[in-house]
């Protein structure tokens, strides 16, 4: 049976979905690399809220989709952007968040980590308050039992001055840290607010700066998570990295060559697309720890269009299209976002990804995601 899409000229012209998905199964975790997968919140479908209201999360429907997440071996990267940390939850949410998924964690055996941020600041905000609320995140993940990750914050952007800002504010957090931690560059297509991090717009000049911080305390410091883009850069930053420092790439445009490596090294990975992924990039991290690299890209490879689809421009919008994914997948019931963030992406860009994730066979019921997206169409008055 064939469905009718519309393309981006306007046009509908007809696809035909695939029967059977991808056979993947769950499996222990890998040897060759640390995974972790950003996860995205469920919202509460039937809270009477407004876009500009705290969030109404399914705290079920949330904590359910780490656990698919876990059995498949991935880590969990919690509380992220992918969370919408910045984009309809807020610190209060987060909190929450961050406390139910490590309890969760710990009761299953799962990896987590946490992000640390700023966002209780929601005005203009000094140095010295900054840093407080940097400290208080802090202090919330570490008593909860989870790795920590210290987020870019909006509020230091804002605040700095140049470099010796952020070489102060990170080297005291890093001393005050209990356990080492990841360091995350997030870049400005993610987070406009975030231009100019590190105290430069400059990246070459931002570089070594984050590098400074770095090197000033390597012991405190597990790995980073570099979310710029741009595959070269990361491997120059990798290759910069004191030794036992890991880099866990955020590039959703070239995973699959970051990961792979070369003869210099290799990436770690912390990324939004292993949420729709899951099970898939899983069997393909398994298929490298047998040390089949070609086998592994014959995996992942095709996977990148559907990535840079879903991460085009506007980059920040890429959640709506992984909260999609996963209610046509099965893993929630209705496709409703945390401060209405499903209106961000158009009808033709919701084809489009049905399409390439159908094509991946990545739905466990193909039949339930062609009904659901169905049902999408003919809201936007897409008849079949």
């Amino acid at each position: 049976m064939t469905i009718r899409l519309p393309d981006s000229g306007g046009n509908l012209r007809a696809y035909e979905p695939r029967q059977e998905p991808l056979a993947l199964t769950t499996g222990s975790p890998f040897t060759s690399r640390t995974v972790f997968s950003a996860a995205h919140v469920v919202a509460d479908p039937f809270a009477d809220t407004s876009p500009d209201s705290p969030a109404a999360v399914d705290w079920d429907a949330t904590l359910a989709f780490r656990r698919h997440l876990w059995s498949h071996g991935l880590g969990v990267a919690e509380a992220m952007d992918t969370a919408q940390r910045g984009m309809g939850l807020d610190w209060a949410g987060a909190a929450e968040l961050i406390r139910r998924s490590a309890a969760e964690a710990k009761a299953v055996g799962g990896l987590i980590a946490c992000g640390v941020g700023t966002d209780q600041l929601t005005g203009p905000a000094s140095l010295a308050e900054v840093r407080a609320a940097y400290e208080e995140q802090l202090a919330l993940v570490e008593e909860s039992g989870a790795q920590s990750i210290l987020m870019a914050s909006r509020a230091l952007a804002a605040a700095a001055q140049g470099p010796e800002d952020y070489l102060e504010i990170y080297g005291h957090l890093l001393r005050q840290a209990s356990e080492p931690v990841v360091l995350h560059w997030l870049g400005p297509m993610f987070d406009p607010a975030l231009e100019g991090y590190w105290g430069s717009s400059d990246l070459d000049a931002a570089t070594d700066t984050f590098l400074e911080v770095i090197a000033a305390h390597p012991d405190k410091v597990d790995g980073i998570k570099v979310s710029l883009l741009d595959a070269q850069r990361e491997i120059d930053i990798r290759r910069r990295l004191p030794q036992g420092v890991r880099c866990y790439t955020g590039d959703d445009f070239n995973y699959p060559e970051l990961i792979a490596g070369d003869e210099k090294g290799f990436s770690h990975a912390l990324l939004g697309i292993f949420d729709p992924l899951g099970p898939l990039a899983a069997e393909a991290v398994r298929v490298l720890d047998t040390g089949d690299t070609a086998g592994f890209r014959e995996l992942l490879d095709p996977t990148v269009e559907l990535s840079r689809h879903l991460f085009q421009t506007p980059t920040r919008f890429y959640k709506t299209g992984v909260v999609f994914l996963a209610w046509l997948a099965g893993h929630q019931s209705h496709f409703t976002m945390v401060g209405g963030l499903q209106s961000a992406r158009s009808l033709p860009h919701f084809a489009r990804a049905y399409e390439l994730a159908d094509g991946l066979g990545l739905f466990p019921d193909p039949k339930l995601a062609q009904e659901r997206m169905t049902n999408l169409l003919s809201l936007y008055g897409v008849n079949q």
